[in-house]
């Protein structure tokens, strides 16, 4: 029987990992290699898919076809679609002869198994092997919500990239997935082949001469389109990145916006950058931030939590800084939320550009990884039970001035942990917060 790999990845970062992955033989042998791509951009009609963009073609050989997932489901989104369960089979014989699959034996590799589209694929091949590749910072998270097990019980390997080493991911340990790296060696060739595919990429801006002379590199997220922060509070942000680079003694300044950011923004940059009497450039073209390492080597990457501050410092050597992590932490919401441990890991571990510092992350010690199973475990207590012990034996040891910023103490208090409000010894009080105890679980359930 023939064997056929599908490997899911909606973004060109998602696609240098998996071919960094199958370079390193991460992946069994298959008569076939296909790659699905999505676009989950809220109107796809409008946005490019990654298949179009610079660099790709390099990538292309590793697989033997390209598939659109949005063209197969439409009309529907691909962020918002999920089979109904009565419809499965219909649907698995529809992709088989959409997409020649016959008879073949399916092999699935895909990205946020937790949500759709990688959630959909998975579904609609019930006897497919399964593996999950992280994205990002994300994988050092415990899963968002909880997967049915006829899913989360397929999950043989969580393939990672090795952002913070030392450090075990939490994603899928509930199902027993192993976690594998993918080298770092691997991931940066992969990189090189994206940056020799576009080398005019920073046209009109002065590379660095490896000797720290490189300009200062500050990276957008728009956190505004998440519902995190506002967007005038972004574009603050921004600004209070470029003086922070510019007290440092940077004057030669990139911006690399989100895609989908407001132009209005870069003009306010613009404004900052003349009154400090620095050069800015801005860099809009849809490229990893990778690229713009090789090319720009740059002397200072800044930003907030995104996972390309981590492969700055980790990969390439880059000094790094982060800024507004803090308030970040008060404002996410739920508590759960999935940039929690990003957002974590960067206050922890990264320099603060509000403090005028840069330089290397933090090493992933023993303290670090009892903070990551606190938090994890307050984030998905009905999830991930197991993780309580460790959790109170962090807080009782560790709850302070300086690590309260990544609790809620009315959280630790329902989930009755060190640090929590105390409670009176009435015994009705008690019996009151035994109750909404009781009803925040089945809520968090």
């Amino acid at each position: 029987m023939r064997t056929t790999q599908i490997f899911y990845a909606s973004s060109l970062y998602g696609v240098a990992t998996l071919a960094a992955a199958i370079d390193s033989g991460c992946f069994a042998t298959a008569d076939r290699r296909l790659l699905l791509v999505a676009n989950n951009a809220t109107t796809p009609e409008t946005s490019p898919s990654l298949d179009t963009m610079a660099g790709f073609e390099r990538l292309r050989g590793r697989f033997d076809g390209v598939l659109s997932w949005n063209e197969a489901i439409s009309p529907f989104h691909p962020g918002g679609w999920t089979p109904r369960p009565d419809d499965i089979p219909m649907w698995e014989r529809y992709l088989r002869m959409l997409w020649d699959l016959g008879e073949d034996r399916i092999e699935l590799a895909v990205e946020s198994i937790q949500v759709a589209p990688a959630l959909a694929i998975a579904q609609l091949f019930p006897d497919a092997k399964l593996d999950v590749y992280a994205d990002g910072l994300m994988s050092y998270g415990p899963t968002r919500s909880k997967i049915d097990a006829l899913v989360g019980e397929r999950v043989r390997t969580l393939f990672h990239l090795d952002l913070v080493p030392g450090l075990k991911p939490l994603l899928l340990e509930e199902f027993g997935a192993t976690p594998r790296v993918v080298p770092t060696e691997a991931f940066a060739k992969v990189v090189a082949e994206l940056s020799d595919a576009v080398p005019d990429a920073t046209a009109g801006v002065a590379a660095g001469d490896g000797a720290g002379e490189g300009p200062a590199l500050l990276l957008g997220q728009y956190l505004a389109a998440l519902g995190i922060i506002t967007p005038e509070e972004e574009e603050d942000l921004h600004v209070r990145m470029i003086r922070g680079a510019v007290a440092l003694g940077h004057r030669r300044i990139v911006f690399k916006p989100h895609p989908t950011a407001p132009a209005s923004w870069t003009r306010t940059l613009e404004r900052e950058a003349a009154a400090l009497e620095a050069e800015l450039t801005v860099l809009d073209r849809p490229l990893i931030a990778e690229v713009l390492y090789r090319q720009l080597r740059p002397a200072l990457v800044a930003g907030c939590f995104s996972t390309a501050l981590f492969t700055a410092s980790t990969f390439y050597g880059i000094p790094v800084a982060r800024i507004g992590t803090e308030p970040l932490l008060d404002k996410l919401k739920p508590y759960q939320n999935s940039n929690r441990i990003p957002v974590t890991l960067a206050d922890a571990l990264l320099p603060d550009l509000d403090e005028g510092r840069s330089g290397a992350p933090a090493g992933a010690d023993e303290e670090l990884k009892g903070l990551l199973s606190a938090v994890g475990f307050a984030m998905q207590p009905q999830l991930r039970p197991d993780m309580r012990p460790a959790a109170e034996k962090y807080l009782a040891g560790n709850f302070n001035g300086r690590t309260r910023r990544y609790f809620k103490r009315r959280r630790l208090t329902v989930l009755g942990l060190p640090g929590g409000i105390p409670v009176p010894r009435n015994p009705t009080v008690r019996m009151m917060v035994r109750r909404a105890r009781r009803l925040k679980r089945v809520a968090l359930g």
